[in-house]
């Protein structure tokens, strides 16, 4: 049995958030609301949401559901959700939120976070889904700070308990540390064994930044969806080393993948629909990895971002990570 909290403190705030959530993105719309609901009712505390995602008015039918029947109390649970490219804008801002809240039938969110350091043209909250993936990039004037001033007034108006960043660099981060008046509270990255981005992670962690990881299984996240350059990149969950691991501690794969980013203190949002999944991830505090696991999965890193913007997948290249 594990020793370790199955929580983190938020810098600010500080507002506990569990170390393990439930991803929403790439849940069919049709599906969601029973998978959030089963979610709630097997544990979990912390949901991943995003306005991109198309599904967080499923997600809010699932969350009245678990209140009504009183499985939980709204301040038992995380909410998290993500101010999309297309509303940088003080004004935007405004509007985005606005959508979100009712969508997800919230008062408040636990955390609103920028998804991407890309200010876009203007989209009706209520369009987005229609053309969130445009096959060119239109860029709005709208510089990262005004967006983080309207996003520290949702915290001023109660709308937001903590605000944070999705997929920002280093520099970025350090540019909103110069003037912010709520420093973030966390930033959302895509982290794996393929991509463990330690200087970043060490940088932040000493910044006091929760890190919270997308994407913990790698390629098969994506289903195939990937660069050009990553498609023959073999599945995490089939790779000698962490197959040897999980036999090692009598657990599956995957536990091993979630396992080796909570031990160290980073809270992972894996998307599952199936029941007995969620169950086992909730149980990942009852083993530790040793030093030598973490040696040998140290190893495999090879920088793969499977979640970039490249032309072949989204009609453009933006190398926002170069």
């Amino acid at each position: 049995m594990s020793s370790q909290k199955n929580y983190v403190e938020l810098n600010r705030t500080k507002q506990k958030m569990p170390l393990v959530g439930l991803g929403t993105a790439r849940i069919d719309r049709k599906e969601t609301e029973e998978v959030v609901y089963n979610a709630i009712k097997t544990g979990y505390r912390l949901i991943d949401a995003a306005l991109l995602y198309q599904n967080e008015a499923e997600v809010g039918k699932a969350i009245k559901r678990a209140l009504s029947d009183g499985i939980v109390k709204r301040e038992e649970l995380f909410v998290i959700s993500k101010l999309w490219n297309s509303h940088h804008s003080k004004e935007a801002v405004k509007k985005a939120i606005k959508v979100t809240l009712e969508d997800l039938g919230l008062d408040y969110l636990d955390l609103y976070l920028i998804h991407w350091p890309i200010p876009s043209h203007f989209v009706e909250p209520k369009d987005l889904p229609n053309i969130a993936m445009e096959k060119e990039y239109k860029m709005e004037r709208s510089p990262i700070h005004e967006c983080w001033r309207a996003m520290e007034e949702l915290v001023d108006e109660g709308l937001v308990r903590n605000i944070g960043v999705s997929n920002f660099n280093v520099q970025s981060i350090l540019d909103i540390l110069t003037y912010c008046k709520y420093k973030p509270a966390a930033l959302e990255i895509e982290h794996h064994p393929y991509l463990q981005q330690k200087r970043l992670v060490k940088w932040v962690n000493s910044h006091d930044i929760h890190i919270i990881a997308y994407g913990a299984f790698g390629p098969t996240v994506y289903g195939g969806v990937v660069p050009n350059n990553l498609k023959d990149v073999q599945s995490l969950f089939e790779h000698p080393v962490i197959k040897k691991i999980a036999e090692k501690h009598k657990r599956e794969p995957g536990e091993v993948l979630l396992k080796w980013v909570i031990q160290r203190g980073i809270t992972v949002i894996p998307k599952t629909t199936k029941i007995e999944r969620m169950k086992s991830n909730l149980n990942l505090f009852s083993f530790d990895l040793d030093e030598d696991d973490f040696k040998k999965i140290e190893n495999l890193d090879i920088k793969a971002r499977f979640n970039d913007l490249v032309e072949e997948m989204y009609g453009y290249d933006f190398p926002i990570f170069d």
